[in-house]
C-alpha cells in the first residue's frame, strides 16, 4: 500500500484502541480493491471526543468506526442518525455528508447477515442472554428479521427494567419479553436461536459458558447457537451447543459483516468480504 497526498483517510476511534482488529480487515479489503484509501486507529480520550470530531472534518476524514467508550457519547455530535442507530441508542459507523456527520449502527445488519441464510423467522423463537449494549443490537436485528418471539434473559431485575424502558422510547417497535435467569430451562427448550451477548467465555476465563452445560441438552434439534465473542474460537458456549447438534455461529462473522457494511458506505461499492474474513483469521491464528 502506497500513501500519497491524494490518499483518502478512514479510521476507528476508541479508548483504548490498541486491541482493535479493524485496521487489519479494512486495509486488506482496500488493498484488494486497489483503492487509494488507508484505515487508521485513532486513540481518542472521552474528554477530547468533540475536538476530535471537529478535527476530522477539518482535515477531510471520509468516515470512521466508533468503539468503546464513544458509541453513545458521539450521538449529539452528529447531524443525522439512522433509524437503526436510534433504535439501539448507539453509533458504530460515521461518514461525512454535505450536512455534516451522519451515523448508523452496522452491528444490527452485521448480526443478522449469517442468519438470513436460514428459513423464515416469522414462526421462530429466539432467546438472548444478557442485557447490555450488544443485546440492543441483537434485539433490533431479530426484530428486522421478523422473529416471532424474542425473549431476553438477565441476572439483575433493575437492568432488565432499564432495557425494557429503552425500547419504550425507541422508534422501533419490538415484540420483546424479558426474564430472570431462573426461567432459562423452560425458554431454552423452545428456542430456535440462542444468542450469547455476555462476556462470559472471553479470556482469561475461556473454559466458562454463560449457562450450565446440562442446559444445552434442552436445545431443540436443528437450533442455532450464536456467540458474539470471536476469541477464543470456538468458545465453550459454542462447543457445548455444537456437541448437542446445534448449528454454531461465532462472533467473527458478525465482526466481519458489520465492518464490510461500513466500508461499503464509505467507498460506495461492494467490498470483498472473504478477504476481510481471511485476514482476521490470519491475524487471530485461526487459519491453520
Amino acid at each position: 500500500m502506497t500513501i500519497s497526498g491524494k490518499t483518502k483517510l478512514l479510521g476507528v476511534i476508541g479508548h483504548p484502541i490498541e486491541h482493535t482488529l479493524s485496521p487489519a480487515m479494512h486495509n486488506a479489503a482496500i488493498e484488494q480493491m486497489g483503492l487509494d484509501y488507508v484505515y487508521l486507529p485513532f486513540p481518542i480520550p472521552p474528554d477530547r471526543l468533540g475536538a476530535a470530531v471537529e478535527g476530522f472534518a477539518a482535515f477531510g476524514l471520509v468516515g470512521f468506526s466508533v468503539t468503546i467508550p464513544h458509541k453513545q457519547a458521539i450521538l449529539p455530535l452528529l447531524s443525522e442518525v439512522t433509524p437503526e442507530a436510534q433504535a439501539v441508542g448507539a453509533v458504530n459507523t460515521v461518514w461525512r455528508t454535505e450536512n455534516g456527520w451522519k451515523g448508523t449502527n452496522t452491528d444490527v445488519a452485521g448480526f443478522i447477515a449469517p442468519l438470513q441464510n436460514y428459513s423464515d423467522w416469522s414462526d421462530r423463537m429466539a432467546v438472548v442472554l444478557g442485557n447490555g449494549g450488544a443485546a440492543r443490537a441483537v434485539v433490533a436485528g431479530l426484530t428486522q428479521l421478523g422473529c416471532a418471539e424474542i425473549h431476553l434473559v438477565g441476572r439483575t431485575p433493575k437492568k432488565l427494567e432499564t432495557f425494557v424502558r429503552h425500547w419504550k422510547n425507541s422508534p422501533m417497535r419490538v415484540n420483546l419479553k424479558v426474564h430472570t435467569w431462573d426461567t432459562l430451562p423452560n425458554l431454552i427448550s423452545r428456542a430456535n436461536l440462542l444468542v450469547n451477548t455476555t462476556p462470559v467465555g472471553m479470556s482469561p476465563h475461556v473454559d466458562r459458558s454463560p449457562i450450565e452445560p446440562e442446559l444445552f441438552d434442552k436445545l431443540p434439534p436443528n437450533s442455532i447457537a450464536y456467540d458474539l465473542i470471536y476469541t477464543p474460537n470456538p468458545t465453550q458456549f459454542l462447543k457445548l451447543a455444537w456437541e448437542r447438534g446445534a448449528t454454531a455461529i461465532d462472533g467473527l462473522e458478525m465482526l466481519v459483516r458489520q465492518g464490510a457494511i461500513a466500508l461499503e458506505i464509505w467507498v460506495g461499492q461492494t467490498v470483498p468480504v472473504d478477504v476481510m474474513r481471511q485476514r482476521l483469521k490470519q491475524h487471530l491464528g485461526l487459519d491453520r
